[in-house]
């Protein structure tokens, strides 16, 4: 009896390494078939793009491709054009006036109002710079005040003399 036990116990074992084998035969049979499946298709996708480059002509692509550019440019320039006369016929005077309303509205919401602001703005002009590379001076144009601080003015006259 030990030794009917001890026979089926290595007839199991052998029973389940020939399970396991063949468990790995059919993974690797599976494989094999998914493969070859693939390659087939990859056939007859081959065949699909050689009959689609057979019936392409690029030349005439191209051709197509730049006329349809052409008329995509022209038809923007025109859309454009056309949106231009639209705005300017429906645009009126009204407007505008509405839109300087909303403009002061805002300004005066936040405290700015511009009016007084251009008016106390300095009024003085830049001269072009000089051929020899000094710093350009500042012309007064009003009563006589430049707007710019002594200081500032010191400074100014500082790096002129460098």
């Amino acid at each position: 009896m030990a030794k009917d036990l001890i026979r089926t116990r290595h007839q199991i074992e052998k029973f389940y390494k020939l399970k396991s084998q063949l468990q790995g035969v059919s993974l690797r049979i599976q494989t094999m078939k998914s493969t070859q499946a693939m390659g087939e298709a990859m056939k007859g996708v081959t065949k699909a793009m050689g009959q689609m480059n057979r019936q392409m002509n690029l030349p005439s692509l191209q051709k197509i491709m730049q006329e349809f550019e052409r008329q995509n440019e022209k038809m923007e320039m025109v859309s454009e054009v056309m949106g231009d006369a639209i705005n300017d016929a429906l645009e009126g005077d009204e407007e505008e006036e509405e839109t300087e309303e909303l403009v002061s509205q805002v300004l005066d919401e936040i405290g700015i109002d511009i009016n007084q602001e251009l008016v106390n703005a300095p009024s003085a002009a830049v001269a072009a710079p000089a051929a020899n590379g000094k710093i350009a001076q500042v012309e007064a144009t009003g009563n006589g005040d430049s707007g710019i601080d002594s200081d500032l003015q010191a400074r100014l006259d500082n790096l002129r003399r460098m």
